[in-house]
């Protein structure tokens, strides 16, 4: 589940593997350059975390990150 925290949308998510988290996010990176919106990221062995908030309004959450963590959501 996405929490909004310090002007971002934050989630964890968790993997059965490195291989699996990698894929994740091979797949993410896809959905982030057809929404022309990068996300942080951090992964460490199983697991992601990727924060999203628009740099253009000021880093603040806005509706391009809620689409963007709804399209992920849906990978």
């Amino acid at each position: 589940m996405w929490k909004e925290e310090n002007n971002q949308l934050t989630r964890q998510f968790e993997f059965a593997d490195f291989s699996a988290a990698f894929a994740f996010m091979t797949r993410v990176a896809m959905l982030a350059e057809q929404h022309n919106h990068h996300p942080w990221w951090s992964n460490v062995y199983n697991k992601v975390e990727i924060r999203l908030s628009t740099h253009d309004a000021g880093d603040v959450v806005t509706e391009k990150d809620r689409r963007l963590a709804e399209a992920i959501d849906r990978l």
